[in-house]
């Protein structure tokens, strides 16, 4: 354990099978906190599963879960109440979204599944999780948007994904201002390109890598652990006054 930043919080994060979704489960584990993690991918989910069980780690998970389907949204949170008794903490790091120009955009195969896989996910979770959070007294919600909802992608297709990271961005602040009455804090972070399982094959593409790097004011690709100890701030006690903000954590990638 890093620390006991976090003692006493349970947390809910999506996607803990890889990537963000991993990288914050076991980040605020190792500050103290109880975490249920959830993931549509059985054996990664399990895997993570097992990385926290070395560590000796306060983590378990629902998997397999479709975060694009209701019931098992509230299954994962129905299932957390009843071994914790409530949660403090929602983070919305599961994520689909497909790469294509505009010209190759297929509308359902690309564009609705990104809009879901994207934009679906943040309502469902915070829909499901909002009851609980009020009968907790309040809680704090961490969605994702992206670099890509403040400026345009400089090397791959990312119509749709822009749309849905925008979309999160939006509705973040629409939720923190409806949380307001009930000390529900509603924050996003918006990375520029993490190092993941999924981002890994486009990384891979001739000249990609160097043409994000060129947009970088620290010339290297983040990697989750990154953004997890940006998000263990932002779900703890420490940013009680802190709502309705966006955080672009992203290596100088949008302040240019």
């Amino acid at each position: 354990m890093l620390s006991k930043r976090l003692q006493g919080k349970v947390a809910i994060v999506t996607g803990t099978g890889s990537g963000i979704g991993q990288g914050c489960a076991l980040m605020f584990a190792r500050h103290g906190a109880r975490v249920m993690g959830c993931d549509i991918n059985a054996d990664a989910a399990q895997a993570t599963l097992d990385q926290a069980r070395r560590e000796e780690l306060a983590l378990d998970s629902v998997y397999p879960c479709d975060l694009t389907s209701p019931a098992d949204v509230e299954r994962l949170m129905l299932c957390t109440a009843e071994r914790y008794g409530g949660f403090d903490v929602l983070v919305n790091a599961a994520a689909f979204g497909a790469f294509q120009f505009i010209e190759q955009l297929d509308y359902e195969r690309d564009w609705k599944r990104t809009l879901s896989g994207e934009l679906d996910v943040v309502f469902l979770g915070c829909k499901a999780a909002w009851p609980y959070f009020k009968r907790r007294g309040g809680g704090s919600i961490v969605n994702f948007a992206s670099a890509n909802a403040h400026v345009a992608h400089p090397v791959a297709g990312a119509l749709a994904h822009c749309a849905g990271k925008g979309g999160v961005l939006a509705m973040t602040r629409q939720l923190a201002c409806e949380g307001g009455p009930h000390n529900i804090r509603a924050n996003s972070i918006s990375p520029a390109m993490i190092v993941t399982g999924a981002t890994r094959p486009e990384l891979e593409k001739p000249g990609y890598t160097e043409a994000i790097l060129d947009k970088l004011m620290i010339k290297r690709l983040g990697q989750p652990e990154d953004i997890a100890w940006f998000a263990t701030y932002l779900v703890s006690d420490e940013a009680s006054w802190v709502t309705g903000a966006d955080f672009r954590i992203d290596g100088g990638a949008t302040a240019w």
